[in-house]
């Protein structure tokens, strides 16, 4: 049986933010942030995917929680997180290349969150290595309260499914709450 946590796993994530005293064409730092800073005190939908620029994460999965930004607000919730084991540079460059202005792209650049949720599987089959499964969930002061996971998890899976982890399920979840 694959299993989950209850709670999301506390890790530190390694971001870059914006200081416009650093000045020059990359005015950015790095900063530590825990699972703590992105989920105590608050609702939060997470949406996990295999890999920034990737065809269905970039075409669907993002465009859509992107769109539906408002939507999530209006239902109380406070962030909306995009996570990928990725590093904050490629998430940074996804993120202006997609036009995001309202979902918070998070890099999971050695896969501890992932690895905490038990979603994370082997991708070599694209020659991705480790890489997160798709996933959406709804999160309260660190409580799971509704995972969606799609179908057929599996280490290098030929399939890459795209059924329950979509914005418009979970605003129908969080509406039907």
């Amino acid at each position: 049986m694959h299993t989950h946590p209850e709670k999301v796993p506390h890790v530190v994530f390694k971001t870059r933010v914006r200081d416009e005293s650093l000045g020059g064409e990359n005015p950015y730092r790095w900063q530590d942030r825990t699972t703590e800073d992105f989920f105590t005190g608050k609702k939060v939908v997470l949406f996990g995917l295999p890999g920034a620029f990737t065809p269905t994460c970039s075409s669907t999965h993002l465009p859509g929680y992107e769109r539906h930004y408002d939507d999530f607000k209006k239902l109380g919730i406070d962030e909306v997180l995009c996570l990928s084991v990725n590093d904050a540079f490629v998430m940074f460059q996804w993120g202006k290349q997609q036009g995001v202005e309202h979902v918070y792209l998070l890099p999971d650049g050695n896969g501890d969150f992932t690895r905490g949720m038990n979603m994370l599987v082997k991708k070599e089959n694209l020659g991705f290595g480790e890489r997160s499964w798709r996933y959406s969930m709804y999160v309260e002061d660190g409580v799971i309260q509704k995972l969606f996971i799609e179908p057929g998890f599996a280490d290098n899976c030929a399939e890459d499914p795209f059924e329950v982890s979509d914005a418009e399920t979970m605003l129908t979840y969080l509406r039907g709450r």
